[in-house]
């Protein structure tokens, strides 16, 4: 399907960006509508029957996006949320930074 292939696509974004980049991922709600908003006076555009999500994958100049259905929707977060678990090994722990006044207090 081709929510796997944007996931895989995703991975190989993700396995080249490991090393000395970053890539960055955005969701955001899509109607459909490919024009611009119409001046005033001009006719509105239609408001769509169900929105769709239109994900989007940056690194470096290399871009690729998807638009994911209303009922796809949980089905491509399961596959998302699988994918970040197998890729965030890098990360490092961050060491917390004790105050002195709370450690006297307790």
């Amino acid at each position: 399907s081709f929510l796997l292939q944007f996931i895989l696509r995703l991975e190989k974004i993700a396995n080249a960006a490991k090393k000395d980049s970053s890539f960055t991922l955005t969701f955001k709600r899509y109607d459909g509508h490919d024009k611009p908003v119409p001046r005033a006076g001009r006719p509105p555009l239609p408001k769509p029957a169900t929105y769709m999500c239109l994900i989007r994958a940056q690194s470096k100049s290399q871009k690729i996006s998807t638009v994911v259905r209303q009922e796809d929707v949980p089905t491509m977060m399961g596959m998302y949320s699988q994918f970040m678990k197998s890729k965030m090994d890098g990360l490092k722990r961050v060491k917390k930074v004790k105050s002195k006044a709370k450690a006297t207090k307790g």
